[in-house]
């Protein structure tokens, strides 16, 4: 991976948080910084293909209550 060197201005509670969590973590700043900005390319992308989402077919619209009773029985049963 290639890094490049940039600028940006944090608030200054939230350098504190991170000043605090890289030296009780004994992590460098920078990989807190690093992360943050994966995370905001990531939720920032925009997808051109589509998904490949499967569907289900019940033979009949599940509603909300069905949906939450299967939860619960599932959940019930250690699953």
């Amino acid at each position: 991976m290639a890094l490049k060197k940039t600028t940006v201005m944090v608030d200054e509670d939230d350098l504190r948080e991170i000043k605090q969590a890289a030296a009780r973590d004994g992590r460098p700043e920078s990989e807190y910084f690093r992360e943050a900005f994966h995370l905001a390319a990531v939720r920032a992308r925009r997808w051109t293909e589509d998904w490949d989402i499967p569907t289900f077919d019940f033979g009949h619209p599940v509603s909300a209550e069905e949906a939450h009773q299967t939860v619960r029985d599932a959940t019930a049963d250690g699953a």
